[in-house]
């Protein structure tokens, strides 16, 4: 990925897109996203991520705080980060806010 590239996407602002929820599944208890057409189990991280897309925070800062609370190196969770938040962005779960 070049680096112009990555710096953008991690300058952008995540938010769910306005079709889709985030909450907890009534029957399992767990984290699950939720759309017209698709319901998706989450695991932890990816519910921790999820909570964090308000459309306010960069995707930067959604790594930095993740590190803090996993007290894991930003550059470890970084390319997953933007890997798992593409996919999303793909499917139209979520919008890239400049």
């Amino acid at each position: 990925m070049p680096e112009q590239d990555f710096a953008m996407r991690v300058e952008m602002r995540p938010v769910l897109a306005s079709h889709v929820r985030l909450q907890f599944d009534p029957v399992t208890r767990e984290p699950v996203l939720l759309s017209p057409e698709n319901i998706v189990t989450l695991n932890e991280t990816s519910h921790e991520i999820l909570a964090r897309c308000d459309g306010r925070k960069s995707v930067q800062a959604i790594i930095e705080e993740l590190a803090l609370d996993y007290d894991t190196p930003v550059p470890s969770l970084t390319v997953d980060v933007i890997q798992f938040l593409a996919e999303l962005h793909q499917e139209k779960l979520i919008i890239l806010m400049p």
